[in-house]
């Protein structure tokens, strides 16, 4: 274990590394004030802390535990700690680091997830969190939120390897780097996960909250609006979600985005199907597939779920909609779109009970 002569704010740094702490945690387990940690991190090597805060400094090292100290053995010598599989990066590293990061973009768009999650997890899964400077946290951060998009559009969304967990380690990393933009739109998503897991009234509230919230963009407001109108639909409240949706596909006009305006359509569609307008869903539904931009396995799944499930609701194209939600499932089994395959599931079970057996 390395011993510690004279402690400066590069050791105290690493020391926090170590203990993978965030600086206002670390502050608060020695005692000393967030300014006095932030500027350890700030300059490190050029600071030396006071005599009695070395000694704080020394019992602190002296009580972490064994992993612990081979983390700060390796962030002080830069070797790899091969039981854990760590290593330093450089930064040389962030080139590549940011390349692999739009590649994984690319990837989660084809739901290419095996690849994207291996372009993610060569940086999260060998790097300390807290080991790198200010564009090696904004690059984890961004890593971290795709990789819970890919576990979000997965279906794992709640536990410690889930979209649940990577959104708020993201949101956190961001909060300290002070970039409220990036901490908006990871609230946004995990407002999408919320109502993914069924807390429709929670979703509902952040969703009308970011919708007026300045730190988005004009798009993201206008996707939180329309998330509104998604949640009071799941909720019952389908007339209602049908106006709040239909003035979001006018927002989505005016900012020239038509996949958003696509996938309006698509939710007004099953809006429409909820307050049993089959006539209007139909027609709604016909415009986002014949409007949609993005030939993706997602968006193919998605649209051929709200279409599968309108045709469910008429005695007279039963057999069509089923014909339709079994090549959705097909398509969401072959790249492991598990909440999708879970949602198909579950309007076969509503449609295909014996009720509706008997109606057949």
């Amino acid at each position: 274990m390395i011993s510690v002569q004279q402690w400066t704010g590069r050791e105290a740094s690493a020391l926090r590394a170590a203990l993978r702490m965030s600086t206002r945690a670390f502050a608060e387990h020695l005692g000393v004030a967030l300014r006095t940690v932030a500027k350890w991190e700030k300059l490190g090597a050029d600071t030396v802390p006071r005599p009695d805060t070395q000694a704080i400094l020394d019992t602190a090292l002296s009580r972490a535990d064994s992993l612990a100290h081979g983390r700060f053995d390796v962030l002080l010598s830069g070797s790899t700690d091969a039981r854990e599989g760590w290593t330093a990066v450089r930064a040389a590293d962030y080139e590549t680091w940011t390349e692999d990061i739009d590649r994984a973009v690319v990837c989660l768009s084809r739901q290419n997830f095996s690849f994207a999650y291996h372009l993610l997890n060569r940086w999260i899964g060998r790097h300390d969190l807290r080991s790198f400077d200010d564009k090696g946290l904004y690059l984890y951060g961004r890593s971290l939120v795709l990789l819970g998009d890919l576990q979000r559009d997965q279906g794992a969304t709640l536990g410690p390897l889930s979209a649940h967990h990577s959104y708020n380690t993201a949101r956190s990393l961001f909060a300290e780097l002070d970039i409220p933009r990036r901490v908006a739109q990871i609230e946004l998503s995990l407002a999408v996960v919320d109502e993914m897991t069924g807390k429709l009234d929670v979703s509902a509230r952040q969703y009308e909250r970011l919708a007026t919230d300045e730190r988005l963009s004009g798009r993201d407001r206008a996707r939180a609006r329309l998330w509104v109108g998604t949640a009071l639909s799941k909720g019952g409240s389908n007339d209602s979600a049908v106006k709040v949706m239909t003035a979001t596909t006018h927002d989505f006009e005016d900012l020239a985005e038509p996949e958003d305006w696509s996938v309006a359509h698509q939710k007004i569609a099953l809006a429409y199907r909820g307050a049993g307008d089959l006539a209007q869903a139909l027609q709604y539904i016909d415009i986002a597939r014949s409007s949609a931009t993005v030939d993706s396995p997602m968006q193919r799944v998605r649209l051929d779920t709200a279409h599968g499930h309108i045709l469910l609701s008429d005695p007279a194209t039963r057999d069509d909609g089923f014909s339709v939600l079994d090549g959705a499932a097909q398509v969401a089994r072959q790249y492991g779109l598990s909440h999708q395959l879970r949602s198909i599931e579950g309007i076969r079970r509503l449609c295909d009970g014996p009720s509706a057996a008997l109606s057949r």
